[in-house]
C-alpha cells in the first residue's frame, strides 16, 4: 500500500469513526419504570384521551407551540405506532387499553460555559499565581427533549427521555429523522420479558 493510499484509508477510517460517534451520542435517552409492574401483561395501547401530547418551547418570544405541534405530531405518531407493534403491542379497539401513552416535546436554549483556571486547586501550590477567571470557552446550543410516558390507569408507569441538542433552520429529514431515532432507542427500552 502506497503512502498516499495508507492516508486516504487512515482519513476515511476517522471520518467514519467521527460519523459513528456523531450518530451514537446524538440522543441520550433515560428511562424510568415501576419494577411492580407486570409488563409482560400488557398487549394493548392508545393514546391519552385527553390527545397524544404537548409540545412546550422556551427559546424566543416568537415561538409558536401549535405550528410545531402540528409538523412534529404525525412524525411523533407515526414513529411511536411503528415502535410499539414492533416490541408486540397493538392497538386497542373496543376493549380496554392495558397502556396509554403520551408525548411531551420540550424545546429550550442550554447553554456551558468553562472559565480559565476552573479545575485548578484553589491553592497557589501548583506555582500558578492566583488570577482573575475569565470565560474561555461558551458555547450556546438549542435543546430538544422528547418525553413519553406509558400510563396503567391514571399512574405513569413508564417514562422515557430523550434529550438531543438540535439544529435550528436544519431540513425536515433531519429532524424526522432525529425524532423517529429518540422514539426507537426509548421504546427499546420498555421491559418485556
Amino acid at each position: 500500500m502506497s503512502n498516499t493510499e495508507s492516508k486516504v484509508t487512515a482519513l476515511l477510517v476517522a471520518v467514519g469513526i467521527t460519523f459513528a460517534m456523531h450518530v451514537l451520542h446524538a440522543v441520550d435517552v433515560r428511562v424510568e419504570f415501576d419494577k411492580a409492574f407486570d409488563f409482560k401483561s400488557v398487549r394493548t395501547w392508545t393514546w391519552h384521551p385527553g390527545g397524544p401530547g404537548d409540545v412546550k418551547m422556551a427559546r424566543t418570544q416568537q415561538d409558536d407551540p401549535e405550528a410545531m405541534r402540528q409538523r412534529a405530531e404525525p412524525v411523533i405518531v407515526d414513529a411511536v405506532t411503528s415502535e410499539l407493534a414492533r416490541i408486540g403491542l397493538r392497538p386497542a379497539g373496543e376493549e380496554p387499553p392495558d397502556l396509554s401513552v403520551k408525548y411531551y416535546l420540550l424545546l429550550t436554549v442550554g447553554s456551558s460555559a468553562q472559565a480559565l483556571g476552573q479545575f485548578l486547586p484553589a491553592t497557589t501550590m501548583w506555582g500558578v499565581p492566583p488570577f482573575a477567571p475569565a470565560t474561555q470557552s461558551l458555547e450556546v446550543m438549542n435543546r430538544g427533549s422528547l418525553v413519553l410516558d406509558l400510563s396503567a390507569g391514571d399512574k405513569v408507569i413508564w417514562r422515557g427521555l430523550a434529550d438531543a441538542r438540535i439544529r435550528m433552520g436544519s431540513d425536515d429529514k433531519k429532524g424526522e429523522g432525529l425524532i423517529r431515532t429518540a422514539v426507537r432507542d426509548l421504546l427499546r427500552k420498555v421491559p418485556r420479558s
